[in-house]
């Protein structure tokens, strides 16, 4: 992921599937391998668009 990682990812950030209505305001884009990346350090997947289904990964 790009940026500086913490320890520990803040508790309210999310990935999601590009399009999707609860992403909010502050958002950014990117490449799958990120978000493959972010949601194996943790950093949760969308509960309403489901980007880690989308992506194939089995939580």
């Amino acid at each position: 992921m790009p940026g500086v990682r913490p320890t520990r990812p803040p508790s309210d950030i999310e990935v999601h599937v590009g399009g999707c209505y609860a992403a909010g305001k502050r958002r950014r884009a990117i490449t799958r391998e990120h978000a493959l990346a972010a949601l194996a350090d943790g950093i949760r997947a969308c509960i309403h668009c489901r980007p880690d289904t989308e992506l194939g990964v089995l939580g």
